[in-house]
């Protein structure tokens, strides 16, 4: 349920804000505006979970997001359009942005502790997991474009609320097998996250790769509304369409990659993954119609799905039980950072020059990603299978 509170939150606000506003600029400010305040929390989420457990964060931020995303939708339909209804949904974006990572932390932490118990099964556990992001992926985008397209923000950020309250009230009441500890500070657990990922050598060149590589796909995000609405002229639902094709691509390719790991190993799965989003991202960018557009992204963000089983599941085998959860912040902090600088390209660039923006990450991503998994060609923990 918080999964698709997440997706319906992370897509369907900035064509909320095209929708209020009508600017791409402002789209793209949105967006950075929904991953900047992420970042800001990001160190608090990750001492309040240590200190309170998962369940506890978990029920607290998607009951929070609950009552901001109706604020709003109370709010909206008396201001129409100008200055105040602008400052609501951005308000909103930012708002929505510090919770959703709360909740997302005590999901990724909830996470590693069944990873770390299902010992060399973690691709599988991770697998799973991943399948079901992905699949509230595939709900989430889809259902708040049409419900923006057919009953407009309140019936949209309703929705959103009832999926926030659902989560809170299915959260289990205990976590079994969680600790709870007194955190370390939020810098001084960065600094251990720090010293343990440049001990792990494999761990970080396919961080850094995928911090490249995140670049591209945050830029893709960011720009999908004005693309598809403004360039090709088509509605919030068909945005919403495209993102839900691509869920689907990645749930296929979760469950291929996860039997392909079984028998070759990370590395020759990861390569793949790697040289089919490159590659898919690199014809994106050339495309100009819609059909096209929506197929490229779909194969793009299948290669993403089997990237992220491998990075997963690499965490889970290399970082020390001991300092797991300071690791798996610094790695999540280090992989969003590039959404943010996403939104605020949008925002800078002229629309009609979106494209080839995304030609120039492309080629970062592709370069990004074929240095770390060349440095990665002779690890062992990524050549075994497991």
């Amino acid at each position: 349920m918080d999964a698709v509170a997440f997706a319906m939150t992370t897509y369907g606000i900035p064509l909320l804000v095209l929708a209020t506003t009508g600017s791409g600029a402002l789209t793209g400010l949105a967006f950075a505006a929904e991953w900047v305040p992420r970042l800001m929390a990001f160190a608090l989420a990750g001492t309040l979970v240590g200190r309170y457990g998962t369940t506890r964060v978990l029920r607290c931020a998607s009951t929070a997001r609950a009552l901001v995303v109706l604020a709003a939708a109370l709010l909206l339909p008396a201001q129409s359009t100008g200055p105040g209804a602008t400052a609501t949904v951005m308000l909103l974006a930012a708002g929505t942005g510090i919770l959703t990572e709360f909740s997302y932390i005590a999901a990724e932490t909830a996470g590693g502790l069944a990873s770390r118990t299902a010992g060399t099964d973690a691709h599988r556990i991770q697998s799973a997991l991943f399948g079901i992001d992905q699949t509230a992926t595939l709900a989430g985008p889809a259902l708040a474009g049409l419900l923006l397209n057919v009953s407009g923000p309140a019936g949209m950020l309703s929705v959103i609320a009832a999926f926030s309250l659902l989560a809170s009230a299915f959260a289990p009441s205990q976590h079994r097998g969680q600790r709870r500890a007194r955190p370390a500070p939020g810098r001084q657990g960065l600094r251990t996250g720090w010293s343990t990922l440049r001990a792990l050598p494999a761990l970080a060149w396919l961080v850094t790769g995928l911090c490249v590589s995140n670049l591209a796909i945050g830029l893709l995000q960011a720009a999908a509304p004005v693309i598809v609405i403004k360039q090709f002229g088509y509605t919030s639902a068909d945005v919403g369409l495209l993102w839900s094709t691509a869920a689907v691509a990645s749930l296929v390719a979760i469950t291929l990659c996860r039997r392909a790991i079984d028998r070759y190993g990370l590395w020759p799965v990861g390569a793949a993954s790697a040289g089919l989003a490159a590659s898919a991202c690199l014809a994106l960018s050339l495309t100009h119609t819609y059909g096209a557009y929506l197929t490229l992204t779909a194969v793009l963000m299948a290669g993403e799905g089997g990237l992220t089983v491998v990075l997963r599941t690499l965490r889970s085998h290399l970082i020390p039980a001991d300092t797991f959860g300071s690791t798996l912040a610094l790695t999540i902090l280090l992989l969003l950072l590039p959404f943010p600088l996403a939104g605020l390209l949008v925002a800078a660039i002229p629309p009609v020059l979106l494209s080839h923006a995304l030609t120039a990450c492309a080629v970062l991503q592709a370069l990004g990603l074929a240095t770390a998994f060349a440095r990665l060609r002779t690890a062992p923990v990524l050549r075994a299978a497991t």
